[in-house]
């Protein structure tokens, strides 16, 4: 871990009880979902991480508890540092489960805080969060689909989402395939 960010991790441990792991030199913080604001502004504020470089978030299927991490990427362009920030948020419908312990790292939620009024970018990323995961953000400006279409069911990020399956077609299967294609008729 580069050296100047361990006065930052202990002051995010000490106001919010955060733990982190290291990994492959990257630092990821593990927050409370009612204190990612708070956190996120600290960062911001007093330690000059001026940039959300990315909000994504990573599903665990088939665990439920917690079964996504949602993940704040934010750098610091004046210390050349970045940092990783993950929320953890139960369930196969975020928003329908019920908190538990996970692996005793920090308190797993049904849904996030919006981060929009920390850094205006997280408006569009958290509504991909919706769109291709189906986790909701409490307070969101703006909460429509982004990137699918309005009736479209399902988030196609989610672990559990049924796949598609079409077989490539080569010169060596290029007859078999033609004969299933959907061609006009006339």
């Amino acid at each position: 871990m580069d050296k100047r960010l361990e006065p930052i991790i202990k002051t995010v441990q000490d106001k919010f009880g955060a733990t982190y792991e290291e990994f492959r030199d990257e630092v990821h913080l593990f927050v409370n979902p009612e204190q990612i604001v708070d956190a996120l502004t600290l960062l911001r504020d007093e330690h000059n991480f001026e940039l959300l470089s990315a909000l994504t978030a990573t599903d665990y299927w088939p665990q439920t508890a917690p079964r996504f991490h949602v993940i704040y990427q934010l750098t610091s362009l004046a210390k050349n540092l970045s940092v990783q920030i993950r929320v953890p948020v139960n369930g196969s419908s975020p928003k329908a489960s019920t908190p538990e312990r996970a692996s005793g790292q920090c308190e797993p939620s049904r849904s996030i805080p919006t981060a929009t009024g920390v850094y205006a970018v997280a408006n569009w990323r958290e509504r991909e969060l919706l769109d291709m995961f189906g986790i909701e953000i409490d307070g969101h400006p703006d909460p429509r689909r982004i990137l699918m279409p309005e009736d479209h069911v399902g988030h196609p990020l989610r672990k559990d989402y049924p796949l598609g399956y079409e077989e490539p077609q080569f010169t060596f299967n290029f007859d078999e395939i033609d004969l299933r294609k959907p061609y006009a008729k006339e």
